[in-house]
């Protein structure tokens, strides 16, 4: 008896990764072996800087509330126990932002918690 092989599904599948390779380096865009591990290691990656991404983002803000509390005479600790004890509620996201692009109005939520 003939060897039964679904090469609809089979070719489906190789299809979906050839075209996640599509613009890779060299052999890693066309070749089948190659580029399934490529693809592979790929995702992988992708996976896991989801999650870095969210770390990263907030290091940056902290690092962001923290020269702009300084340039205020508190640092970030400070400004930050300050905030809560004032039942201000904004997040390190909105600080970030006022800090960098408001400078204005982070000044007086300063005032206001000191």
């Amino acid at each position: 008896m003939p060897r039964s092989v679904n090469v609809v599904a089979a070719r489906h599948r190789r299809k979906k990764v050839m075209k996640l390779a599509k613009g890779y380096f060299g052999r890693r865009k066309n070749v089948w072996t190659v580029a399934k591990n490529a693809v592979e290691k790929g995702l992988t990656y992708a996976y896991r800087d989801r999650k870095a991404k969210k770390r990263d983002f907030r290091a940056l803000w902290i690092q962001r509330i923290n020269a702009g509390a300084r340039e205020h005479g508190l640092s970030y600790s400070a400004l930050m126990g300050a905030l809560k004890k004032a039942n201000i509620d904004l997040n390190r996201k909105v600080l970030a932002d006022l800090a960098m692009n408001h400078p204005e109005a982070f000044r007086s939520i300063v005032e206001k918690v000191k």
